[in-house]
């Protein structure tokens, strides 16, 4: 699938026009070539072809729309998923929420009033939305969790579900959300049901059905029963998750569709695909490496992250070794950034090639390079 990569050199190319100047344009290709080196250290200060405070007033100062950037992204990521066409029974669009934190130490002034400990973690916590279609794999949404005394992460989820575009949501005849304890309450669960989405949702297992008990107490899995606080039926199973220590700990799903248990257990442990990308994303395409000065910066930083990892994942679909095995993100990273930014490529071999002049002559080697007639 070839097409992929050109559709992504396509959404970029439109990326580039959005920069006021052809300024701005070096400075966009030079951060998309960072993330895309994959090695979760995308600082400007490890930029060879512009300087760490011309992309620092990039990221900070410049005048560039970032929800232009952020349009015309997901414009062209809707428009990729809904022209595939499927073989056999049309895929599910998958919602999966979560929050993931990006911690940090030390004090951080500007944003004294996003950083915060959540669960024993000190940093910024972010709640993501991420779609699964098929082969698909999008980090559609976020927003920061501001602490104690402002909207919850439920709450935040709930608002991101229901701004999911129309266009995307309708094209599919059944959209399942995937969600973790943390976003399994009541306001949440009605929130999602009045929009006729179906849910699964891990609870407690000290969760209170109507006549009292908890739902640990429960021998039965796929039963229909009711949850206080919710009017309308529910269908429970469970799972067994393997810990860090190797024990295995006793998880309950919910699912306000009607399945089989085995099908609602599958599909509670779907939901930990965004822990994979999670760690993808930190660590490959460095989400959590955020050092900015000011809000927008780090804003533009998450955003910029977030697209390079798409483009990258664009890249891994055109191989002809594309599987539902985990993919080799430094290699397709490779890919889009040979692809798609083939000058920086060149531009960055020579450089390397000028600085190794000196040892190279120490060799007894002379390097000329020359410019081919096309």
């Amino acid at each position: 699938m070839v097409s992929i990569l050109a559709h992504a050199q396509n959404l970029v190319y439109t990326l580039l026009s959005l920069m006021p100047s052809v300024y701005q344009q070096e400075n966009l290709e030079t951060m998309l070539g960072l993330f895309l080196e994959a090695q979760g250290y995308p600082l400007p200060q490890h930029s060879k072809s512009k300087s760490p405070s011309a992309l620092s007033r990039f990221l900070n100062v410049y005048d560039w729309s970032t929800r232009g950037v952020i349009r015309t992204t997901r414009n062209r990521v809707i428009k990729e998923i809904l022209s595939e066409r499927t073989v056999g029974r049309q895929p599910f669009l998958q919602v999966i929420i979560d929050l993931t934190t990006l911690e940090k130490v030390g004090k951080f002034k500007v944003f004294e009033n996003l950083i915060r400990v959540y669960n024993g973690k000190r940093g910024l916590h972010l709640v993501v939305v991420y779609l699964v279609v098929g082969r698909w794999r999008v980090p559609w949404n976020f927003r920061v969790w501001r602490g104690k005394g402002t909207a919850s992460p439920a709450q935040l989820g709930l608002k991101m579900v229901k701004s999911l575009p129309k266009k995307l949501t309708l094209h599919f005849k059944q959209v399942m959300v995937l969600v973790d304890t943390g976003f399994g309450s009541v306001k949440f669960i009605q929130g999602v049901r009045k929009k006729k989405y179906h849910i699964i949702a891990g609870i407690a297992r000290t969760r209170k059905l109507t006549d009292g008990r908890c739902v640990s107490q429960l021998h039965k899995r796929g039963q229909q029963l009711y949850l206080q606080g919710l009017k309308f039926p529910v269908f429970v199973s469970w799972y067994y998750f393997k810990r860090n220590d190797g024990k295995y700990e006793k998880r309950f799903v919910i699912s306000t569709k009607a399945l089989k248990a085995s099908t609602i257990s599958w599909w509670g442990k779907r939901r930990w695909q965004i822990e994979g990308w999670f760690k993808t994303a930190k660590h490959r395409f460095g989400l959590h490496r955020f050092g900015q000065g000011t809000l927008l910066g780090v804003y533009r930083w998450f955003v910029l992250s977030l697209i390079s990892y798409v483009l990258a994942h664009w890249a891994y679909l055109s191989t002809a070794i594309a599987s539902d095995e985990l993919p080799d993100w430094g290699e397709a990273a490779e890919i889009a950034f040979h692809t798609i930014f083939p000058h920086l490529v060149v531009l960055l071999l020579l450089q390397h090639i000028e600085r190794l002049r000196e040892l190279a002559l120490s060799q007894g080697i002379n390097i000329q390079i020359s410019r081919c007639k096309m």
